[in-house]
């Protein structure tokens, strides 16, 4: 949806605003110096890019930092000057330097490092570890909106991920694993582990392979994530038990099983796709927002052990 169309943008604009400001102010991004350093924090950030990559040339720094390139030539010649780096000619490309970190660089880089491990850990530790879980899969929800990948035309094969079928085993991990995550990120007990295998075993005795699939994704061979489609009506499908492990999540995953649906859900000439879901699930929104699903209706009440508010979301094909 474009940014010009809809309702309340100029409130959402400032909720945005806002929130830059909370969160530039609460890690101390307007100090002159990041984390009583003597670097800004893109000079921070630079120098961990060149510790992290090895060896790097500018224009890959600058290219994934979307930096201008007069300023980081500026901030790479004090850093060599200083001695915090070394330059050396790329023997694929002479108009290239390769750039490293030296002793001195990494000496001066190590307080750094250990200042921004105890200030996320400061601010983790207030919180309970659901609350963290429940941070953290915010996080992944803003970058899931922010670099949204089309619902369409998605690879097979992309970044290491592959989606495919599921083999013998894979019904019982799903069951395991959304039992095992919900009840860490989010305390649901054991009747949500009983609602899981219900579906599963609905959809392994009785799918019908023509208007209903389920897939598997696969990281180096491991499992990383699943979701299903089933049909709910001749012309409704529902979308169902979407999960990402926690290891693999921001590579946009979820966003690649929910497209896999919605693609399937078109050819088998689906009019419409639902789901459920719950509002404390705020990565999973963000994809199903992404995708184009609309929440319709909410509902607070006792599930799983837990207050929470449930969702229906629809998308029409």
């Amino acid at each position: 949806m474009s940014i010009t169309t809809g309702q309340g943008l100029d409130r959402r604009i400032a909720a945005v605003r806002r929130f830059n400001r909370f969160y530039t102010q609460h890690l101390g991004v307007l100090q002159d110096g990041w984390l009583e350093s003597a670097f800004s924090l893109t000079e921070a950030r630079v120098l961990y890019e060149i510790q992290q990559r090895g060896e790097s040339t500018a224009s890959d720094i600058g290219r994934d930092l979307d930096l201008d390139a007069g300023y980081l030539s500026r901030i790479l010649r004090r850093f060599h000057k200083s001695g915090l780096i070394r330059k050396q000619t790329s023997p694929a490309d002479a108009r290239q330097s390769r750039l490293s970190m030296t002793a001195k660089g990494r000496a001066a880089f190590a307080p750094l490092e250990q200042r921004t491990m105890r200030q996320v850990e400061a601010v983790l530790a207030r919180l309970s570890v659901p609350e963290q879980e429940r941070l953290v899969s915010s996080m992944h929800a803003v970058e899931a909106l922010l670099a949204a990948e089309p619902r369409t035309g998605i690879p097979e094969r992309q970044s290491g991920v592959t989606l495919r079928p599921p083999r013998p085993g894979d019904f019982g991990w799903m069951v395991g694993r959304h039992a095992a995550l919900y009840a860490q990120e989010y305390g649901w007990g054991e009747p949500f582990e009983g609602l899981c295998a219900q579906i599963v075993a609905d959809f392994a005795n009785n799918n019908d392979p023509q208007r209903e699939r389920c897939w598997i994704a696969e990281v180096d061979g491991r499992n990383a994530g699943c979701v299903m489609l089933v049909k709910d009506s001749p012309e409704v499908a529902r979308l169902r038990l979407l999960l990402v492990e926690p290891s693999a999540r921001g590579r946009g995953i979820g966003s690649r099983l929910t497209a896999e649906c919605l693609q399937f859900a078109c050819q088998c000439g689906y009019r419409r796709v639902t789901l459920w879901t719950h509002s404390v699930l705020t990565a999973a929104r963000a994809i199903y927002a992404a995708a184009g699903f609309r929440l319709t209706s909410s509902e607070a009440r006792r599930s799983f052990g837990r207050d929470v508010v449930s969702e229906h979301w629809d998308l029409t094909l």
